[in-house]
């Protein structure tokens, strides 16, 4: 079951998204979009369809508003403000954990291009929350000082032939300090829009939500408990 949801972020912003519902969902995955994307991203829609058959809700909200993306559009100056996307990314976990369909999940995050950095900083921002992160083809070096304190475990996939930003994942790798793995999708590119890299991508993925490594320092704690929020 696929509903259109609005969640309303600081400053009296309503953001649009929409919630993929599966029979009994086992967790709940919200997808963080890139530069100049939105929530019909169709590498997200395609990773959200095939969580969803293995028992995974999704939130896909869009992180601008409709004005902001024409701007961003033109000029591009949303999509690289990290402190603006993980706010509305953190009003999106809020709604969640508020959402009677979602709240008792664990929650994950799904991160793409800029939307990875926004993702890791949301998770350092609700680490009792946050259950795990995935990038794909993100810039986790965006997020700054919040690398290092995020606790929930992250998974980095990038792209072999995606050099410059393969780089740039080893390095922000060597600064968190919660499990992290980074791994490579052989023979492709940023967009893994060659034969089989989704696929890939949507498999590692899959893996890590309903496996993820334990928590950092909390490995005892059961799925879907909740506790204070830290910052």
């Amino acid at each position: 079951m696929t509903t259109h949801e609005t969640v309303s972020a600081p400053g009296g912003v309503v953001l649009d998204g929409d919630l993929e519902l599966p029979d009994s969902p086992r967790a709940v995955v919200l997808f963080a979009h890139g530069s100049g994307s939105s929530r019909r991203s169709p590498r997200n829609r395609a990773v959200a369809l095939a969580l969803r058959r293995s028992g995974l809700a999704a939130l896909l909200p869009d992180l601008l508003t409709t004005q902001e993306a024409e701007e961003d559009a033109v000029s591009e100056r949303h999509r690289f403000d990290i402190p603006l996307l993980a706010e509305r990314l953190v009003a999106a976990v809020d709604w969640l954990c508020e959402h009677p369909a979602t709240r008792d999940l664990p929650l994950h995050l799904f991160g793409a291009s800029t939307g990875a950095a926004a993702a890791l900083v949301a998770a350092e921002r609700r680490p009792a929350r946050i259950r795990s992160v995935v990038c794909r083809g993100g810039r986790p070096d965006l997020a700054g000082e919040a690398l290092e304190h995020v606790r929930a475990p992250v998974l980095l996939l990038v792209g072999e032939l995606d050099t410059e930003v393969l780089r740039l994942n080893r390095e922000a790798a060597a600064g968190i300090h919660a499990p992290c793995e980074v791994e490579v999708v052989l023979g492709a590119t940023h967009l893994f829009e060659e034969p089989g890299t989704l696929e890939r991508v949507t498999e590692a993925a899959r893996e890590w939500f309903l496996h993820p490594p334990a928590l950092s320092g909390e490995a005892s704690r059961p799925p879907g408990a909740r506790g204070g929020d830290g910052r």
